[in-house]
């Protein structure tokens, strides 16, 4: 796998099929700013996926880690593991630790949600 960088987004080269098709399961890598802070993403089957883990110790630091879990079952959000292939693209983009052994996703529409219920719980919103 290649991480190539054109700008700020670096992209993940899709892998083709033998007729020149992209294979379903394939994604690219980006980042977004989102409430001023600059998010690593991954887009799969047209979804920007967000890391769970960094979504929580950037966006969310000042909020305990329980009151965010609480907020996601009120608002009946999901989130999904990544797959090893996912994992590695996430930590070569710095969205998760090097150490990591696995991660979880969160959609951008579910974090988008998320935020707006966690503006009045934040000190810095």
């Amino acid at each position: 796998m290649f991480l190539t960088c054109e700008g700020t987004f670096g992209i993940v080269p899709a892998t083709m099929d033998y007729n020149g098709e992209t294979r379903p399961g394939d994604f690219h890598a980006g980042y977004q700013e989102i409430e001023g802070i600059n998010l690593g993403y991954l887009q799969i089957n047209g979804t920007q996926m967000f890391a769970l883990a960094q979504v929580l110790s950037d966006l969310f630091k000042d909020i305990p880690r329980t009151t965010i879990s609480k907020k996601m079952e009120t608002l009946k959000i999901k989130s999904r593991r990544c797959d090893l292939k996912e994992l590695r693209t996430l930590k070569a983009i710095n969205s998760v630790p090097t150490r990591a052994v696995k991660c979880s996703l969160i959609s951008k529409a579910d974090l988008e949600a998320l935020c707006t219920s966690c503006k009045s719980l934040s000190p810095r919103r």
